[in-house]
């Protein structure tokens, strides 16, 4: 029998493109390996998103081609939006490369290997508009409960300037919804809890008959065995009242959404074609607010876009004030080959004045967070646990309906127990409490009483 290894870089997406590949070589008969230098097939799913992504693919294939000098019988396969990205340049820049394989394509990643082991190259970067459509019954998840992910949308119809996705994964295609909920009922039934669906816009969602993702959450929300429902990333402008409804009326959808607004600037979102302005963003923060009170938010800042000034920034800074982000992803602006923000003029600010920039902004946004999570000091919570915690001690760790990471000392807990927990300390990143008991009365906002 042959084995595999999979190496992943990049999002929620990618993690789940990775356990389709898994599922389809576990079907053909491969096992796993624990380490690449085991396997007789290589495969890298890579992420296109960030600066260089190419170039870091490049030189881990580098030293996979000094490995199969040593053992020439390996496959190696590429894999992910980088392959989408670079197509026929991986087999001119890595000639021992066997095959390129996109991330709308992995229904064909026995064809591609049979060519492989045929020794000849194979290529398929179609964005197919049935790879929404992979058989679910084939996935191999990871560590399996509590937590499932589940691919409902992929690719994207947005235009943001700065953003390859679009060109690395196509246009929109969602599945139907029944097709989803026997997904669910499958999860459930094989004790999994928590389900995440995924898309590259998830709240997007439309099925073939114009069921929006409103209509997915009420479905899944009636399957039994199911306690907790998320779902990520969400464009503003698909932020409906229908979709706040739902999120408020609905128990098991988590508390927490993270909504990407990129700039506080209009000047910068309008350069980005994000679609909305400032107090377009902040309407719809107001109006889930209204709907959901306690709702936490997550979301992506990107800084030194082309021809951001200061004062752009400072409408950044001031953002976050408004909002009071509970996380905060933010990055330096990353040009991306083929998108009109990487055919941008130099704005001649300089890169260490946009370090600084950033540098700022998370210092800022680390005590905005402090100040958050110490209002739960001394609050009762229920924490769906996930494992083992890094600090160790003997503690594990989990997350509450909000998405807080919470960390706490307890030789009775399992992964996949709802623990209550009493918060004891706060940090930036994380929460520290004491175990009370496992079960018990689930709360509905995350509070005691």
């Amino acid at each position: 029998m042959s084995r595999y290894y999979i190496e992943t870089w990049g999002c929620q997406m990618n993690v789940h493109d990775s356990e389709k590949l898994a599922g389809t070589l576990d079907s053909l008969g491969f096992t796993k390996a624990s380490r690449e230098e085991e396997a007789d097939l290589l495969l890298l799913n890579t992420c296109a998103v960030r600066e260089q992504a190419a170039e870091k693919v490049f030189s881990k294939l580098g030293r996979l081609g000094r490995l199969k000098q040593s053992r020439p019988e390996i496959l190696i396969g590429v894999t992910g939006c980088v392959a989408s990205m670079e197509g026929e340049k991986i087999f001119r820049r890595a000639p021992h490369v066997d095959f390129v394989l996109g991330p709308r394509g992995l229904m064909n990643l026995p064809l591609l290997l049979q060519a492989a082991r045929a020794r000849r190259r194979a290529i398929d970067i179609v964005h197919h508009q049935e790879s929404v459509l992979y058989p679910w019954q084939r996935i191999e998840r990871g560590e399996g409960p509590p937590h499932a992910y589940l691919t409902v949308i992929e690719g994207c119809n947005k235009g943001c300037t700065f953003c390859i996705v679009p060109r690395t994964r196509g246009r929109e295609a969602s599945r139907r919804l029944e097709d989803v909920i026997r997904e669910v009922r499958s999860l459930a039934e094989n004790g999994y809890t928590e389900v995440e669906f995924l898309g590259q816009t998830v709240n997007a969602y439309r099925d073939p008959q114009g069921r929006a993702l409103s209509d997915l959450l009420r479905a899944a929300d009636s399957v039994e065995g199911i306690r907790r429902i998320r779902f990520t990333t969400s464009h503003p402008l698909h932020m409906t009242r229908g979709l706040m409804r739902a999120m408020a009326e609905l128990p098991r959808v988590v508390r927490r959404l993270h909504l990407p607004v990129q700039s506080g600037s209009d000047a910068v979102l309008a350069r980005m074609r994000r679609g909305y302005t400032r107090r377009g963003y902040l309407d719809r923060v107001r109006d889930l607010r209204s709907f959901v009170p306690d709702i936490s938010f997550s979301t992506d800042i990107i800084v030194g876009f082309p021809g951001e000034t200061q004062e752009d920034f400072r409408k950044t800074l001031e953002l976050l004030e408004e909002v009071r982000f509970d996380t905060v992803y933010s990055f330096l602006y990353s040009p991306r080959p083929g998108t009109p923000a990487a055919e941008c003029p130099d704005d001649g600010v300089s890169l260490e004045e946009k370090a600084e920039r950033l540098e700022r902004l998370q210092l800022r946004q680390a005590e905005i967070q402090i100040e958050g999570n110490r209002a739960w000091i001394g609050r009762e919570v229920e924490v769906l646990v996930e494992g083992t915690a890094k600090l160790g001690g003997g503690c594990v760790t989990g997350r509450t309906i909000h998405g807080q990471i919470v960390n706490f000392p307890s030789g009775e807990c399992r992964r996949g127990d709802l623990a209550r927990v009493l918060i004891e300390h706060a940090a930036a990143h994380s929460l520290k409490g004491r175990f009370l008991h496992i079960g018990g009365p689930s709360a509905r906002l995350g509070l005691a009483g």
